[in-house]
């Protein structure tokens, strides 16, 4: 048989994004990211006038970040001791939506966590990766792990068999988004968190068929 199947997304996930890049854009950009949730639009402005930044002015910020600035992102409480005790008993493949330009510093920067798995630098839903993976590795049960509700949503119509577990692991931003309704849980510590997985793994079956709307 094969074994299961963990399929975890990276920033909020394992490692603190909002955070660091907040920190980064107000030193050496003038610009204040008012943490309100894990999205981006309207929540960056220019210190000096407090005008909001347009959307094209967003994304080589980001862009920016992820090129130079990875260094400054540090793991989430928990998350790689649940990660190393979650690799005992399956297999790990980090999907992470910072695109296959971004994959190999990605790598890099989880390894001098020494946290070591495949990772796939991706872009928009999830749904569709996730099934690639599926059929690829043909696991016994799988596990999917993201913060972001759009792609449980995306992966629940995909992947339906697939586990999904919403975490969002940032306290910044945690209490301030709403629960996925396309998600089995959500749990935001990674302790219970992965006494979670490790259940559904434990039990071995898959996910349950949506109810119809």
């Amino acid at each position: 048989m094969n074994r299961p199947l963990v399929i975890t997304d990276c920033d909020e996930v394992l490692m603190h994004m909002v955070v660091p890049f907040a920190e980064w854009v107000d030193t050496e950009h003038g610009v204040i990211f008012r943490i309100e949730d894990a999205s981006f639009a309207n929540a960056l402005k220019r210190k000096e006038c407090g005008t909001p930044l347009e959307a094209a002015e967003v994304w080589p910020l980001l862009d920016g970040f992820f090129r130079t600035e990875m260094t400054r992102q540090y793991p989430i409480m928990g998350a790689l001791t649940a990660m190393a005790a979650i690799g005992a008993e399956a297999d790990i493949v980090v999907l992470t939506n910072v695109g296959p330009e971004h994959q190999q510093a990605r790598i890099d920067q989880l390894a001098l966590h020494d946290f070591h798995a495949p990772v796939i630098g991706s872009r928009g839903g999830k749904g569709e990766p996730v099934r690639r993976l599926i059929d690829e590795y043909r696991p016994s049960v799988a596990v999917f792990i993201d913060d972001l509700a759009g792609h449980h949503q995306s992966v629940a119509q995909a992947a339906p068999d697939v586990w999904r577990l919403h975490l969002v692991g940032e306290p910044a931003i945690a209490g301030k988004i709403a629960p996925s309704k396309h998600a089995h849980a959500r749990i935001d510590d990674w302790k219970a968190a992965q006494r979670w997985i490790l259940a559904r793994l434990a039990e071995n079956i898959p996910a349950p068929a949506p109810e119809p709307a």
